[in-house]
């Protein structure tokens, strides 16, 4: 082929096929007015969680144990009264390799709602999905694709700044790197060490404010392998009851005694604090030789934001060492996108060790360590993961380096990454405002961009999922053992990709099916902006009853009041 020859300019069927997908991936350009510039908070005020009716978390107990009922009665005649019940039993003298328990609960629980679960995908998981459409022939014990595709709204995917994208900056610097650098380092860290992953921890590190980091293939491998490098058998860890299972899972590899707080409560942690260092070791009474603090920026099933401040008191009170998972946070909180210590306006020079992950805010994979160089160093010589572990590819290192640019306002497009933090800011305050006013119970903070939605009931989770995915839009639904049984919920991730007229969409259909299923349950009263227009001015107690917006308001009055405080 002729190098010297000129590109094909595309055809205008070409052209209009291309924006479509771009589109599809990520809303066009909107207007001015649907941003929100996040300010730094000096403090968190506490907040009551409602936990919803009595009433309804009765019901919702009442349905598990009809399930359980009808579970253990079908296992009866199916095991003694009728053929095909030899499979509940031990065969050969081989001990059962899956549980009574757990056997049980896969088969008369959890299938029933399996259908809402793990369903296959294809394409860029950005602004809309394309699902491919599956059947069963045996109650969700098997499934086969039907060969349809349906394209929903995406609330499902944590692509908060939509730079999971085919196309665009991110996808040409992959597609170059592809070509300069191949697909894979084919080999550890410590052996080979690419100079473009050097570059990325560089740019990394100074974006977090630390300084150094570095990087590793998986964000999950992080937390489990970094623990036991920072702490041994004669360390404490005190961590939030709400923390990711990656957490746990490093605590317990560490060897490390391990104490468990309830999630945000300064008071409890203080406690545990005093204890700890006026006791010391439990069998010897020796001083602990390290406390470390474990909490999350943002806590991906509350959407909730750790009182960072706080925690910072106590730290410079009884001198323990910190530790903050980022997964969440990072690229999807504070003005800047530079996670909780952006959001609430600290000194990430007071916080010892910043994780994070690059699957979300910057459409990538893998993880990352900030901290003090020495730390780091350590960290290189001690990790196994690191020693035996492979790391990230270079297209992986393409798109994390360009997303970070991008956010950093160092990009190929100037202020694009600011445009995107801003749309992500107010796609969260304006969708919660809204379902705040139509009456659901909404966990977490203003500007968090996971929206938990609380339903309590697990059978009408199932429901709700399947009437969303009628009208072309895909939530994620969570029951136990993820979340306790009397507060179950859906999960709307929200995304900069989102356009204002995804959210009304989103705001139309839940408004409907939260009338169907009976989960308008907020009885907190609406105070402030809240109020609708036509009750301000007299007590909401006046009609017993908390004031709901219908759907025209929400929407006439929304874009105006998600940039006043709530």
């Amino acid at each position: 082929m002729d190098e010297s020859a000129p590109t094909p300019r595309p055809t205008d069927e070409q052209h209009q096929q291309a924006m479509q997908r771009a589109h599809f991936q990520f809303a066009p350009d909107r207007h001015p007015d649907h941003r929100y510039s996040s300010q730094p908070k000096a403090f968190l005020s506490e907040e009551d969680v409602e936990t919803g009716p009595l009433s309804h978390v009765v019901a919702g107990l009442l349905s598990c144990l009809l399930l359980v009922i009808i579970g253990h009665l079908r296992d009866f005649f199916r095991q003694y009264l009728c053929r095909g019940g030899h499979h509940l039993k031990t065969q050969n003298g081989y001990a059962p390799i899956i549980s009574v328990s757990e056997s049980f609960y896969m088969r008369r629980l959890n299938m029933r709602g399996v259908d809402c679960a793990m369903r296959p995908t294809t394409g860029v998981p950005g602004r809309k999905i394309v699902l491919l459409d599956r059947g069963s022939h045996d109650r969700n014990r098997s499934f086969f694709l039907t060969g349809t595709r349906t394209e929903a709204l995406n609330l499902s995917s944590y692509n908060y700044l939509g730079f999971a994208q085919s196309d665009g900056p991110c996808a040409d610097a992959v597609e170059d790197s592809i070509h300069r650098l191949g697909t894979s380092a084919a080999s550890s860290s410590p052996a080979v060490t690419c100079a473009l992953q050097l570059e990325v921890e560089q740019v990394l590190a100074r974006f977090v404010g630390k300084e150094a980091s570095i990087i590793f293939s998986m964000g999950f491998s992080t937390n489990t392998s970094v623990l036991p490098s920072l702490v041994g058998p004669r360390s404490l860890i005190l961590s939030d009851e709400l923390n990711h299972a990656s957490i746990r899972m490093g605590a317990r590899l560490s060897g490390a005694s391990t104490a468990i707080f309830k999630h945000n409560d300064m008071h409890a942690l203080e406690k545990q604090l005093r204890t700890a260092i006026a006791e010391g070791q439990p069998s010897t009474r020796h001083p602990w030789e390290k406390i470390l603090v474990v909490v999350e920026g943002l806590y991906s099933m509350e959407g909730t934001v750790c009182n960072l401040p706080a925690i910072l008191a106590l730290k410079r009170r009884y001198r323990f060492y910190l530790f903050i998972d980022e997964a969440h946070s990072i690229g999807a909180l504070g003005g800047r996108g530079r996670g909780v210590c952006d959001y609430l306006g600290v000194d990430p020079a007071e916080v010892d060790v910043l994780m994070g992950t690059l699957t979300k805010s910057f459409g990538a994979t893998g993880g990352y360590v900030a901290a003090t160089h020495e730390l780091i160093h350590q960290l290189r010589a001690t990790n196994p993961v690191l020693t035996y572990g492979e790391p990230p590819s270079p297209a992986v290192l393409a798109q994390i380096s360009t997303a970070l640019r991008m956010i950093s306002g160092e990009g190929l497009v100037p202020g694009h990454g600011a445009e995107r933090l801003q749309q992500l800011a107010f796609n969260s305050r304006y969708l919660r405002l809204g379902l705040r006013r139509l009456g659901f119970i909404i966990y977490g903070h203003d500007e968090s961009p996971i929206v938990p939605l609380l339903v309590i009931n697990p059978a009408k989770l199932a429901v709700l999922s399947r009437l969303m995915l009628e009208r072309k839009i895909a939530v994620v639904v969570i029951a136990v053992p993820a979340v306790p049984l009397a507060l179950c919920r859906a999960r709307l991730c929200v995304s900069a990709a989102h356009s204002l007229a995804d959210l009304n969409q989103t705001l139309a259909a839940l408004d409907e099916i939260g009338d169907v299923l009976k989960i308008k349950m907020s009885s907190t009263p609406a105070t402030g902006a809240l109020i609708p227009p036509q009750t301000r001015g007299r007590s909401w107690r006046e009609s017993r009853s908390p004031p709901r917006w219908p759907l025209s308001e929400v929407i006439k009055y929304g874009v105006q009041d998600a940039k006043r405080p709530f």
